[in-house]
């Protein structure tokens, strides 16, 4: 009987497994064809996640004021608040029109390109001061490999830019559904070949 039951688990786990690959790849493929559509999905999401994170900052902040100092507790509150404001600003201007959306799109994707370039310069500093150990010329090129795409993605025109959070979630999809199916091919026995 627990054999059949493992069985059956394995069963599920791999019907799922392959379910979300198949999701992933489908969803990849959408945002590679449609990566302008794809990249205001991902703005909407980030500026959710602001508005959700800044309330849960609120109530967090104000739930352990007690046991805060004055300043940290008013710290902690201001930085939930440029959150709510931030999400619900970027909420906003998606409601006015596909003029301002496409400015928060592009202002997200500048960001990302910041936050590659000050990535891939931390990475390659790291991997240089660690020449002594195996490896770090992977470190060097994953650095390297990361400055260079903040700098294509900071220095495109801002038509450009609005498919560059588009064209990153659909390959970041693309691969993990490739993933997904590769890992659910493991839970296919000798037997079930």
């Amino acid at each position: 009987m627990a054999f059949e039951t493992s069985e059956l688990d394995l069963g599920s786990l791999r019907t799922f497994t392959i379910a979300e690959g198949v999701l992933l790849l489908v969803l990849g493929v959408l945002a590679l064809v449609f990566p302008v559509i794809a990249s205001a999905w991902v703005t909407v999401v980030v500026a959710l996640a602001f508005l959700v994170g800044g309330i849960i900052g609120w109530v967090n902040s104000l739930n352990r004021s007690r046991r805060l100092s004055k300043w940290h507790c008013f710290w902690r509150l201001v930085v939930s608040t440029l959150f709510v404001v931030t999400g619900a600003w970027i909420i906003q201007q998606f409601t006015r029109g596909v003029g301002e959306a496409a400015v928060q799109v592009a202002a997200l994707a500048f960001a990302v390109g910041i936050v590659f370039l000050v990535e891939g310069v931390v990475a390659t500093i790291v991997a240089l001061s660690h020449r002594e150990m195996a490896g770090w010329g992977w470190g060097l090129a994953n650095g390297i490999v990361t400055v260079v795409l903040g700098l294509i993605i900071v220095t495109m025109p801002g038509m450009a830019q609005l498919t560059v959070l588009g064209i990153l979630v659909g390959i970041s999809f693309l691969f993990s559904g490739i993933d997904l199916l590769v890992f659910s091919a493991a839970f296919h026995g000798p037997e079930d070949r």
